[in-house]
């Protein structure tokens, strides 16, 4: 690292990359751990937490709602001690940044909990829409107000009527909702069903939901993905200890990193056995050429004997986050590269199709755009000192740091961004690079 300031980090050229990296804790597992661990009874030791803004966010929530959150000296482990059902403080106003996650969890949990509750966030938060959430838990007897526009944050929630039956929610725009509703029906004591409108999009999202209520006593009866069933007799239970895997979106990096800058790179926290879908990044590298080799708990990828990636065209709802790291990969691949079904990134922290489009044309790809997908063609050769905004999204600036592995020196703005997930992103890049 050549030059380091606030405002950003500028990045030398690069042309190698190897070595072994030990993942930061998952965000997706962090979150839905802690919530749980707050609902159970009993305390709950939570390994390995992640340290980032959107877990902080979670914590100081939960503290503000009476849970009692010990963290223990020079570690990232926690005692979480559970409320044993509903949240013990009756009113509160909670801020949530941009914690999409916390954000959608809450809202559910709050509303099933019987109390007066503001929850609010940044103006990107208040700009990501919740209308669907709400829509399916006023249908279960909620009482929500929006505090600002129809269909977005801040909310105002009060106690409301609760009768369990039947909800419903539309897959088709985040798989937050319908995390938020699994995790907070419990709470409610009735049977209820979910019935999913349209595809279900992140399925593997809802599959870290449901690992994670199963470690916690919860068994929901599923009908493929179109419909789900919480009985009225599931309480949660602590596991008493839970680890939380690591990060397997904050793993593409590194891979890719592997894959385009000759390897080996190891990343050590996910691997074979995670329950998170963006494992499956390592398998669409290996579809553009890379060499990879999965363990239980661990990754390596090394660049084709060819020594150049190919283009691919891919469904990408299985990995909605880690397909940005696939759409950098592209300026390394030998022809056009095509991500489908990426309808969510245009409401993830920025609208990262329009945002992705934007910063790989100022390398000189030419890029193609829809509501839904993205093209990528890549140039000849990339252009040098390119200044990437990152739209305040940790994982652009994650992504676009690979650039460097094309041999040009980039500037990265606003780089404490990826203090959302992985707050050492780049020092950790840096130990593999060269």
């Amino acid at each position: 690292m050549e030059h380091t300031r606030a405002e950003f980090i500028d990045l030398p050229a690069a042309g190698h990359a190897q070595g072994t990296v030990t993942l930061p804790g998952s965000k997706s597992i962090s979150n839905r751990v802690l919530l749980l661990a707050a609902l159970a009874g009993g305390t709950t030791q939570v390994r390995a937490l992640l340290d980032s803004d959107d877990t902080r966010v979670m914590l100081d929530a939960l503290r503000t709602l009476g849970v009692g959150v010990t963290r223990h000296a020079g570690t990232d482990d926690y005692a979480i001690a559970g409320a044993g059902g509903a949240f013990p403080v009756k009113a509160a106003e909670l801020f949530l940044g941009n914690a999409g996650t916390a954000f959608r969890s809450l809202t559910a949990a709050c509303a099933l909990a019987g109390g007066e509750y503001v929850l609010k966030g940044v103006a990107r938060m208040h700009e990501r829409p919740i209308g669907d959430l709400v829509d399916a838990l006023r249908l279960l007897g909620a009482k929500i107000d929006y505090l600002g526009e129809t269909g977005y944050p801040p909310l105002a929630i009060h106690p409301g009527h609760y009768t369990g039956g039947v909800t419903t929610v539309r897959g088709n725009v985040s798989s937050q909702y319908l995390t938020g509703l699994l995790m907070a029906l419990p709470l409610l004591g009735r049977t209820t069903q979910i019935q999913i409108e349209g595809e279900l999009i992140s399925k593997p999202y809802i599959g870290i939901t449901l690992a994670m209520l199963r470690r916690f006593g919860i068994d929901i009866k599923q009908d493929g993905w179109t419909s789900f069933t919480v009985d009225a007799g599931a309480r949660y239970a602590s596991p008493g200890e839970i680890w939380v895997e690591g990060d397997a979106s904050s793993a593409s990096y590194f891979i890719a990193a592997g894959a385009i800058g000759g390897g080996p790179v190891t990343v050590i926290g996910a691997g074979s056995e995670s329950v998170q879908g963006d494992v499956l990044f390592a398998d669409a590298m290996a579809q553009m050429g890379a060499v990879i080799e999965k363990t239980a708990n661990r990754i390596t990828a090394r660049a084709p004997a060819s020594g150049s990636l190919r283009g691919i065209s891919i469904d990408c709802n299985p990995i909605p986050d880690a397909a940005m790291t696939l759409a950098v990969a592209a300026l390394f691949a030998d022809g056009p590269t095509t991500l489908t079904n990426i309808a969510s990134w245009r409401v993830k922290e920025t609208d990262r199709i329009h945002a992705m489009a934007t910063e790989l044309r100022k390398v000189g790809a030419t890029v193609e755009e829809g509501a839904d997908f993205i093209r990528i063609t890549p140039p000849t050769t990339l252009i040098p000192n390119a200044v990437i905004d990152t739209y305040d999204d940790h994982r652009m600036a994650m992504c676009l740091s690979l650039v460097s592995l094309g041999g040009v020196p980039i500037r990265i703005n606003d780089p404490a961004c990826v203090n959302k997930t992985f707050p050492h992103y780049f020092k950790t890049f840096a130990g593999v690079v060269q």
